[in-house]
């Protein structure tokens, strides 16, 4: 492995693409007066894991509930310095070389309201591993690429990605709340110096003018980060079109800012039918009261909920963590559609299981749960490829007569072959 310098790829980012006016500020108590250990010590009767509230009010002490429900506070008062989150988190021995490195970049942002999940003393704290920068990073693998799944090649006008006959994706936006440290999009994602608002036409038009496509992905960043209007505006136009069955919504904003999920967005929503939502959902942690609230409002507005989940070593590579967030998701109305094996992505070896940690853990699901809490196993195919469905071995052999399949006790069955007319 070989150090990459990316200072110069990924800018820092800066505010949020909203109008924030009005937002009032509220800085962090600990940032105004207390270190993070003064504030320690005087929580030290306090769980580690914090709920929400009390992470409010004792690092945000001067917000309001209200503020602090409000999505556009949520998104000014983000945490995107590694000094910053130092005034919240003990530093472990790589986030403390990434936040002291000077040579690499490492983009970084967190709502308030997710870094209130994160166990703050817990430097092997699953979420946290996929939120908070490490040197690790700066290492690449001769087999990572900045663009693993060729999406660029089969981008036919800016933001569409048209690999499938029948669907495409619409970047419409390279802004996300929160910085997953595993993103396959980080090329995109992270600088956040490109705007995209100005190539929606265009692209509209391509999904007007191609007649196979059924199926719409609205994709980016994250596209709920949008405002009212704009989300409105693109659901307008898509469904306008008379090929158009359906549009989907990649996001993982109902699990780190909930408080998005507002009325108003769920009155847009329920204007446009059929919209199906892939909800991105990492560790059992991240259902919480707020996430569970936010979820149930869009399973009753009509939107078809399925979550995304990628595979992570130290993780979530655990039959008991992904069985724990399947059964949350299902509690709340998500189907558990697909677990994706980690894309090669520049700077991500640490957090790739291997293939067939990945079919074990599907064996150890399967036969031990409901159907509808496993998802497919799938490799987005490195080089454009596409998805392909990765399986344990259960069908173990057959002759003239039989087919022999093992179930999930190890017990073989025969299955009688039908004669061929």
């Amino acid at each position: 492995m070989e150090q990459i310098h990316t200072a110069n790829a990924l800018n820092q980012d800066e505010e949020p693409p909203l109008i924030s006016s009005g937002v009032i500020d509220c800085t962090p108590y600990n940032y105004q007066q207390s270190s993070y250990k003064q504030q320690e010590k005087k929580n030290s009767k306090n769980s580690p894991r914090s709920s929400s509230e009390k992470f409010r009010k004792t690092y945000f002490p001067n917000t309001s509930k209200e503020m602090w429900n409000n999505w556009h506070w949520q998104l000014a008062h983000r945490i995107t310095t590694l000094f910053e989150i130092s005034r919240f988190l003990h530093l472990s021995e790589e986030e403390d070389k990434a936040l002291q490195d000077t040579e690499h970049s490492f983009p970084f942002a967190i709502t308030p309201y997710y870094l209130s999940l994160l166990d703050l003393r817990d430097t092997q704290n699953g979420l946290r591993k996929t939120i908070i920068p490490s040197i690790r990073e700066s290492f690449v693998d001769e087999v990572e690429s900045i663009d693993p799944l060729h999406e660029e090649n089969t981008s036919p006008v800016p933001c569409i990605i048209h690999r499938y006959p029948d669907r495409v994706l619409f970047l419409t936006t390279s802004f996300c709340s929160t910085y997953c440290r595993y993103c396959t999009r980080s090329r995109m994602v992270g600088g956040h110096d490109e705007v995209l608002e100005p190539h929606w036409k265009e692209a509209i038009e391509y999904i007007r003018e191609t007649e196979a496509i059924r199926d719409v992905i609205i994709s980016g960043g994250d596209p709920l980060t949008l405002s009212d209007e704009k989300i409105e505006w693109l659901l307008k136009e898509i469904t306008s079109i008379d090929h158009i069955e359906m549009v989907r919504i990649g996001t993982k904003v109902p699990t780190v800012m909930p408080q998005r999920i507002t009325p108003k967005l769920i009155k847009i929503l329920k204007r446009y039918k059929p919209i199906y939502m892939s909800i991105h959902a990492t560790h059992p942690d991240e259902i919480t009261k707020e996430s569970s609230l936010a979820l149930n409002r869009l399973s009753d507005a009509g939107v078809v909920l399925g979550s995304q989940t990628v595979l992570l070593k130290g993780v979530n590579d655990s039959v008991e963590i992904l069985m724990s967030l399947f059964h949350k998701l299902l509690k709340v109305r998500v189907k558990p559609y697909y677990l994706y094996q980690c894309d090669p992505i520049i700077g991500s070896a640490h957090f790739r299981t291997t293939v067939d940690k990945g079919k074990e853990l599907i064996q150890g699901l399967r036969g031990f749960t409901s159907g509808y809490a496993i998802p497919q196993y799938v490799i987005d195919t490195p080089g454009g490829g596409g998805k392909v469905p990765i399986l344990p071995d259960y069908q173990i052999g057959r002759d003239e007569k039989n087919l022999y399949l093992r179930n999930y006790e190890g017990k073989v069955f025969a299955y009688p072959l039908g004669k061929e007319e």
